[in-house]
């Protein structure tokens, strides 16, 4: 004769189980709802595809354009803005023409579109000074000759901005390798290289 512990385990569920999985089952099914309720209270509003107005803060200012939701940030400073420093090159943010400020750090604003530009604040070129009155860098760029065709030029002059804001005195690798997203097609890197240490000699 078979022993208790000899004998096949019973099936089904005991009463116990059975109310265990009723509560993991309501609990499931609650989470799922929250999840739901969560999802669509998190859907996007839809922009376009006509053009929509659009608050942008530009070097200190807040201006109002009105561009298709596709128009990036660089075309809207160019076409919309008349802010022409950022050059429109690539597109594919592999050359730093087009590089501006975007909460103080840079980006490529061919990559950028200038709906997602809205609640942050923009820094160009034009920003940085005046011809009656140049940033350190500007300044730096001009005594040391530091452009050829000079397409490139405010790029390089944005990027090295931010640069020397992140690191007041650069090496001459720190230099180059914060530059790194920037071409110059005439090759001038050696006189930008030392436009970059004058003006962070000159930031003391």
């Amino acid at each position: 004769m078979a022993k208790p512990s000899d004998r096949a385990p019973t099936q089904g569920f005991s009463r116990r189980t059975f109310l265990k999985s009723l509560g993991l089952s309501a609990a499931a099914t609650g989470l799922v709802g929250a999840a739901g309720e969560g999802a669509r209270a998190a859907q996007p509003t839809i922009l376009g595809p006509d053009p929509v107005p659009l608050s942008l803060t530009v070097n200190g200012r807040v201006q109002t354009i009105t561009v298709e939701p596709r128009v990036t940030l660089l075309r809207a400073l160019r076409n919309h803005l008349g802010l022409t420093g950022a050059k429109e090159v690539c597109e594919r943010g592999a050359c730093g023409g087009c590089t501006v400020l975007l909460d103080g750090a840079p980006i490529c604003a061919c990559l950028l579109l200038a709906v997602d530009a809205v609640g942050h604040e923009i820094t160009t070129v034009e920003g940085l000074g005046a011809p009656d009155r140049l940033s350190p860098v500007q300044a730096a760029f001009v005594e040391c000759d530091a452009l050829q065709c000079g397409f490139c030029t405010p790029g390089f002059v944005v990027a090295s901005t931010a640069l020397l804001r992140q690191n007041p005195h650069p090496s001459l690798e720190e230099i180059k390798a914060g530059l790194a997203g920037n071409l110059c097609r005439c090759g001038t890197y050696g006189r930008i290289f030392e436009a970059v240490q004058r003006a962070a000699q000159q930031k003391g």
